[in-house]
């Protein structure tokens, strides 16, 4: 993982772990945030909000269902915001 990619990775756990109210090592790479955090839909919106401001992206809520993971939200995040790495 490239040093940006981490970096990365760290930013989304901490506003995910903020959300989800838990602390950012519960949140692991590929764990399932309904399963593991019984996180729910209004927290989902509330992430993809936090992101979108964050990264200044706008990201549609149809991507809610594909972003069910730490992995999964890097990728989502990564395709609208144009990150190579």
């Amino acid at each position: 993982m490239s040093q940006t990619m981490t970096d990365r990775m760290g930013e989304l756990r901490e506003i995910v772990a903020d959300v989800l109210e838990v602390e950012p090592e519960e949140i692991t790479d590929d764990g399932l945030f309904t399963e593991d955090h019984d996180a729910d839909s209004l927290q989902a919106i509330d992430v993809l909000a936090r992101i979108e401001k964050t990264y200044k992206v706008d990201i549609p809520q149809s991507e809610l269902p594909n972003m069910n993971t730490l992995q999964d939200v890097y990728k989502v995040v990564a395709s609208y915001a144009g990150w190579r790495d």
